[in-house]
């Protein structure tokens, strides 16, 4: 069967989908085309795209009658999938849940302790020559540990960060989620709107991505949060209204906030950038060399469960 990777994967990754099935590993580091996306549905059995390859309705539209029948996705998150659309089309999805969890919950706390205490721009002005020696005020952020910590979407990710910073900060913990979750191995209180979770001292974004999240962390749920609170966002770029995290930051009326994924990646709106209480990650969330061969092998798994004809191992459903 062919099989296309849009984009290079870890080396043993490819020699493992070579062994398995005729491949066509683009070298390019950037998004499918909107050419290059018609073409993979109409020219290959197989697809492994990974963000960025926005699947949309328009462009199974296009493809009436594809050559493709899965599209193993290379990551968790499968928003840039119109996966309604894909079924529609005959076309199954698959995800790559797990082998993402714990890296992506790592660099939410990088990003709770770099934005509570001011690193980058610590850094930045180390860097460029400014620092002129330690005093008793110099940055002064928040401290971490026994703050209360509320999490956005209680999921394996939102899990992994709540535990980390129970156990690791003692700091108390608490979720707001779509549906009720009991049964944690840590004390946790889900609370009853998105309002009141948006109070804590710090909070985390961990929503799958999609059309039911989007802007969730609007306006009106940032002028929920303290003045001297911050916010991450390590779920979706478009889960955060960007202009208005840009206003809210700027007119200090939160502390600051830690992103890791934006609305229009590459770009990050340029009212963020200036502003030196926030703190901006290239989209690292699993940027460990054992994670991304994780995740290959795990898209692998579900490719070579289709050619076998077996059930999907982690199928998407719209």
């Amino acid at each position: 069967m062919r099989l296309l990777i849009t984009r290079p994967l870890p080396d043993g990754v490819l020699s493992a989908a070579r062994d398995r099935f005729d491949v066509t590993a683009r070298a390019s580091t950037l998004p499918l085309d909107e050419a290059e996306l018609r073409a993979a549905l109409a020219d290959f059995d197989l697809v492994l795209p990974t963000l960025g390859d926005r699947f949309s309705a328009a462009v199974f539209a296009d493809v009436p009658q594809p050559r493709a029948r899965l599209l193993a996705n290379y990551g968790v998150g499968y928003n840039h999938i119109d996966v309604a659309a894909a079924n529609a089309a005959g076309i199954a999805v698959t995800n790559t849940p797990g082998a993402v969890t714990d890296a992506t919950a790592d660099i939410a706390l990088t990003l709770i302790l770099m934005t509570a205490r001011r690193a980058g721009e610590g850094e930045r002005l180390l860097r460029r020559g400014a620092w002129q020696g330690w005093h008793p005020t110099q940055l002064l952020g928040m401290h971490v540990s026994g703050k209360h910590l509320a999490v956005i979407g209680m999921g394996r990710i939102g899990q992994a960060i709540a535990r980390r910073a129970h156990f690791g900060f003692d700091m108390r913990v608490s979720f707001y989620n779509r549906s009720p979750v009991t049964g944690l191995p840590f004390p946790a209180h889900q609370v009853a709107s998105l309002a009141e979770a948006m109070a804590a001292d710090v909070v985390v974004i961990a929503v799958p991505g999609g059309a039911a999240t989007h802007h969730l962390i609007d306006a009106g749920a940032l002028a929920a949060m303290r003045p001297d609170a911050i916010l991450i966002n390590i779920a979706r770029g478009d889960v955060v209204d960007e202009a208005a995290l840009a206003v809210a930051l700027g007119a200090g009326r939160i502390r600051g906030a830690g992103l890791d994924v934006y609305e229009h990646e590459p770009r990050v709106h340029p009212d963020l950038l200036p502003l030196e209480n926030v703190t901006l990650l290239p989209h690292l969330g699993t940027a460990a060399l054992e994670v991304r061969a994780a995740m290959g092998m795990m898209a692998l798994e579900n490719l070579t469960a289709f050619a076998e004809g077996r059930p999907l191992p982690n199928r998407v459903t719209a």
